[in-house]
């Protein structure tokens, strides 16, 4: 590229060694002698400044490292149409062993593919320039449900400028583009179901309340925004927040969740179920299993947390360790198992907001629930239980000492050399005298006693 540009250049995409950026500028730069070209790069980490130089502005980027100053013969301005079209698409002749055969669902049909990871290997984003002067014709696309804007440099202003003309529009995708949410959509985004924020790295929990009120907004995808807090100011203790009333579905995965107080907010939106939030630094502990227990407990009504499933036993398990795990906090915070004498400090509650619920659901912890335990001894792990045989009356109930961290698998295989019955046949359930008439069934071989909050002094149930 010669040094007789003119400002055309300016809005063009261009590409150097590698990297892609858009021309900002174009002009001297004193005292630099010699033509220049301002560009803000799509990855900011490759810049300099923010389209300044010496104090005088030259360009404006989104972010404070975002420019270069290059001279024009190092940058490549593209090919022609029809070389483009080959390059994106991947239309070049390829050897027959690289197209490789790959299964797609379009709807509900199974369609075969070949070659295909070459084209999406190939594509890249658009950056798109969107008009500010003339109006935006209201309903221009008026069928248009799916709108992706994935990556293309679109400010927020411009994504309620484009959705004003979509007036259907139920899903919109607007990864990686800087966004800052700077205004509440009116009349705008009012029939959006989905919404996909991920990898903006500039929102924070106040941006998110100018899109809190989307009256049908079900699905929120959140990852990778560099969240660490939320609070919605207008729910207190127990109570359930008038933002985000119809959000069923939300995503938090790679942000920086480390504090709990973060699942009790969650616990205030009115029609959550299903929440993702892995590879967050509180998710991230080596206790899997106790950190799963303790956000469900937390979130009440929650039906799916990392795309597993709760069934019924596990929240009842997950509720009964966590009133258990802080029972001792709560006793001396003024917890008593006297309703009369029960009397919480804001503290506590603050930090359990749903443990005087589990609390009246279960019953108040007993003191001998929480007796500190010694965890390196074996006798302090073990359970007494009385074991019966509902359907063989001739049997007498006998008690036998078991290890809380026993797998059903293994209890079964210690009945099945005990009662002489092939391990296939046998049925577990226990009932506790805590909930007189209730039978739980042991119906997962793989999880242990203490899954299924199995105490001392409850009755293991065993059918053949």
């Amino acid at each position: 590229m010669n040094d007789t540009l003119t400002s055309d250049v300016v809005g063009r995409r261009v590409e150097v060694n590698g990297e892609h950026a858009t021309v900002r500028f174009s002009g001297v730069v004193p005292p630099m002698a010699g033509l220049w070209l301002g560009v803000e790069w799509d990855n900011p980490e490759r810049g300099k400044h923010d389209g300044s130089h010496e104090g005088t502005v030259y360009f404006k980027c989104r972010h404070p490292t975002g420019g270069s100053f290059i001279r024009p013969n190092k940058v490549n301005f593209g090919v022609d149409f029809l070389t483009a079209i080959k390059n994106r698409y991947a239309l070049e002749d390829e050897p027959e062993e690289e197209g490789k055969e790959q299964i797609v669902t379009i709807g509900n049909k199974p369609v075969e593919t070949i070659g295909f990871d070459s084209v999406v290997k190939q594509q890249s984003e658009n950056k798109l320039k969107f008009p500010s002067s003339s109006p935006s014709p209201t309903g221009t696309f008026s069928a248009l449900k799916v709108l992706v804007l994935n990556r293309i440099g679109i400010t927020w202003t411009e994504v309620l400028r484009c959705a004003s003309r979509c007036p259907v529009l139920e899903k919109l995708y607007l990864e990686s583009n800087s966004i800052v949410i700077s205004e509440r959509p009116t009349d705008v985004l009012q029939t959006v179901k989905l919404l996909d924020l991920s990898s903006n790295q500039l929102i924070d929990e106040n941006q998110l309340f100018l899109i809190a009120y989307l009256p049908r907004l079900e699905q929120l995808i959140l990852s990778d925004i560099g969240l660490s807090s939320i609070h919605f100011p207008d729910a207190g203790i127990g109570c359930k927040t008038s933002m985000f009333p119809s959000l069923q579905y939300l995503v938090l995965n790679d942000n920086r969740i480390s504090q709990w107080s973060f699942f009790n907010e969650l616990d205030k939106l009115q029609s959550l179920h299903t929440l993702s939030c892995a590879r967050n630094p509180l998710t991230e502990s080596k206790d899997a299993q106790t950190t799963r227990q303790f956000v469900i407990a937390r979130i009440g009504q929650l039906r799916t947390l990392n795309k597993c499933a709760i069934q019924r036993e596990e929240r009842r398990g997950a509720e009964l360790d966590y009133r258990k795990a802080f029972g001792n906090e709560w006793k001396k915070a003024g917890g008593h198992q006297d309703p009369d004498k029960n009397r919480p400090n804001e503290e506590f509650l603050a930090a359990h907001p749903r443990y005087q619920s589990l609390c009246l659901k279960y019953g108040a912890p007993e003191d001998g629930e929480l007796k500190v335990q010694q965890p390196f001894l074996l006798k302090n792990q073990l359970l007494t239980l009385k074991i019966k045989h509902p359907n063989q009356l001739d049997q007498k109930v006998i008690e036998k000492r078991l290890p809380e961290s026993m797998t059903i698998q293994k209890v079964k295989g210690l009945l099945s050399r005990l009662l002489k019955v092939p391990v296939s046949e046998l049925l577990l359930s226990y009932e506790s005298p805590k909930m007189p008439g209730r039978e739980i069934e042991l119906e997962n071989d793989q999880q242990s006693l203490q899954f299924y909050s199995v105490e001392n002094g409850d009755y293991l149930l065993v059918r053949w």
